[in-house]
């Protein structure tokens, strides 16, 4: 399977956690894939593939599969442009495991 990235513009900059339903399939976002987006907007994540629930349970119809996903690892962009190295070395140690992010508190 090819690895598959998505980043919050693809998704339409949803704002709550959820299970939404692209033309990929069924992708479940948490809260801490959102803190993430709004600390960095532009960062993408692997798609993960995930088993998917038959649709139709108790019925004479066809089970219509869907594929389920949620969001993996993330990665930023490389900047482009003279940014310094110090910079983007500082910026890669600010990054905190979603877990984290509740206990962060922002700058004043």
């Amino acid at each position: 399977m090819p690895v598959n990235k998505v980043n919050w513009q693809q998704v339409g900059h949803v704002g709550e956690p959820g299970r939404y339903l692209f033309r990929f399939g069924w992708l479940t976002i948490t809260p801490d894939d959102l803190a993430i987006w709004t600390q960095f907007p532009t960062a993408s994540f692997t798609l993960v593939q995930t088993s998917s629930p038959p649709l139709a349970v108790e019925s004479d119809e066809a089970i219509v599969e869907t594929d389920e996903f949620h969001l993996g690892a993330f990665e930023l962009p490389v900047a482009s442009g003279p940014t310094s190295p110090d910079i983007q070395n500082q910026d890669i140690q600010n990054i905190h495991r979603p877990d984290e992010l509740a206990a962060v508190q922002s700058p004043a």
